[in-house]
């Protein structure tokens, strides 16, 4: 093995111990991921939010992950895998804390910046501690166990979440991590093994020092920033004022900036250049970007509108998006084993289609809508399509790259998927005019929805045209791909 922690067995109680902490903290980053947009109505009326004060609650978590996850999982090389992953999990459960006893939408937003933070350390540290723990022979039904009960705890989340906010409040899907936490804690300082890199560990004993890609980090972080904040305000300033201009500005520098460090840096940079020599790896990011923005915009604006127009409850609106998720969780093997056999491209072509067309259902859902004909078709629908694009996609981008750039191809794919949440939930209700206290006005939020239904279907489609004119099988699993 290339890291220093012993090889557990699954069969035993340190190898079932280790995976309880791991299914369990990535557990708290998936359902707070899920069940946010769900309690986005209450904790906007009784916070006095505008629409911004929304969207920064969802994006200044995003906006941390797709940042700094890269540096997590490197800082969890070099310092301690299980080290780094404990920091994260009570930095997590800190941040959930604040925002649970948010008074206003500052603190909220303050706590969910660094909520993503805490999530950027232990998101990346959840599976790389299965990874670098376990034997090889029980290794790929560790990664696989803890996937699948990762997805039941997405799965629950809208249901669990939904009830929660009914019945007690909407601070209380944050309140929930603090027991989860403790359990995470106790199972690893138990259970499981500390492990880092040993090639890092050389590099310093022989007086090298190799030092982390923070700059490369502040530098994505301050272009993602700045177009979001950009987006986000010009409803309410205006698209020439100087607070407006000089974010757009900001953002563009620090994109500029971010791919000329990660050029000079080579292979030490967070995100090597070189990976981008492959066609494939550059489309299927772009792909990733336009299918995970049409998901971002289209959850954040459904779960709105289910309960500030049709009037729904928060928990039957989590339940609404439940077969979304359970399609997902049942399909996405058979998908994979799919793509596996006659390549991506079909798969990934259909698949935005598909979900499309369930958008442009669900667009037509009227405040007297029934769940069993207006809103589980186009949820089906959409869940079908997402199903046959999750599994293909993950493992095209990770042939796409040679097998030692596969951690850092997934964290970038990783990242990608999350800032087209970003940018969506930022750019879509400037799109569609959706400013102010207009979420909780029924006749302008319902044109604000029903646009940007068609906003997310057209993204989709674009993903199906990228995909079937420039999509294609590689040449081997693990294998890099010519441009």
């Amino acid at each position: 093995m290339t890291d220093s922690a012993p090889a557990l067995r699954l069969g035993t109680a340190h190898g079932r111990g280790t995976l309880l902490a791991a299914v369990l903290a990535s557990g708290m980053v998936f359902l707070d991921s899920t069940v946010v947009n769900v309690a986005l109505p209450r904790l906007g009326a009784e916070l006095e939010a505008t629409v911004a004060g929304l969207q920064w609650t969802v994006n200044g978590y995003l906006l941390m992950l797709a940042a700094f996850v890269l540096l997590g999982g490197a800082l969890g090389d070099r310092f301690g895998r299980r080290r780094v992953f404990l920091l994260g999990v009570v930095w997590f459960t800190a941040a959930s804390l604040l925002c649970g006893l948010a008074q206003g939408t500052e603190w909220l937003i303050a706590a969910r910046f660094l909520q993503g933070a805490g999530g950027a350390l232990l998101t990346p540290g959840s599976l790389s501690v299965l990874q670098a723990s376990f034997h090889p022979d029980d290794r790929g039904r560790a990664i696989g166990a803890w996937s699948g009960l990762s997805g039941v705890s997405t799965a629950l989340g809208p249901f669990i979440g939904g009830w929660l906010i009914d019945a007690l409040s909407w601070r209380w899907i944050f309140f929930l991590n603090l027991p989860l936490a403790v359990l995470v804690v106790l199972a690893a300082l138990r259970w499981v093994p500390e492990s880092r890199d040993e090639a890092a560990s050389r590099t310093r004993a022989a007086g090298r020092r190799r030092r982390f890609d923070v700059a490369g980090a502040l530098l994505g972080a301050l272009a993602l920033a700045g177009v979001t904040y950009a987006l986000i305000d010009a409803p309410a300033r205006g698209f020439d004022s100087a607070p407006v201009l000089v974010a757009a500005l900001l953002g563009v520098a620090g994109a500029v900036a971010f791919v000329l460090v990660e050029r000079r840096r080579g292979d030490t940079a967070m995100l090597p250049t070189g990976l981008f020599s492959s066609q494939l790896f550059s489309v299927l990011n772009v792909f990733t970007v336009l299918v995970y923005a049409a998901l971002g915009g289209f959850t954040f604006f459904l779960a709105v509108y289910l309960q500030n127009v049709v009037g729904w409850s928060a928990l039957l609106t989590g339940v609404a998006l439940l077969p979304m998720t359970v399609l997902l969780l049942v399909g996405s093997a058979r998908a994979g084993a799919l793509s596996a056999r006659i390549g991506p491209r079909l798969p990934l072509t259909v698949g935005p289609v598909v979900a499309a067309a369930g958008l442009v259902l669900l667009r037509g859902v009227d405040p007297d809508a029934s769940y069993w004909r207006d809103v589980l078709p186009g949820v089906v629908l959409f869940g079908v399509g997402l199903t046959l694009v999750v599994a293909p996609l993950t493992a095209s981008v990770l042939a796409a790259v040679d097998d030692r750039f596969a951690g850092v191809a997934s964290g970038f794919n990783n990242a990608a998927s999350r800032a087209g949440g970003l940018l969506a939930v930022a750019a879509l209700p400037l799109l569609v005019g959706l400013s102010g206290t207009g979420y909780e006005q029924a006749g302008e939020l319902t044109g604000a929805y029903r646009d940007a239904m068609l906003w997310c279907a057209g993204l989709l489609l674009a993903g199906a045209a990228l995909a079937a004119l420039l999509i294609h099988r590689p040449p081997r699993e693990g294998g890099t791909v010519a441009a």
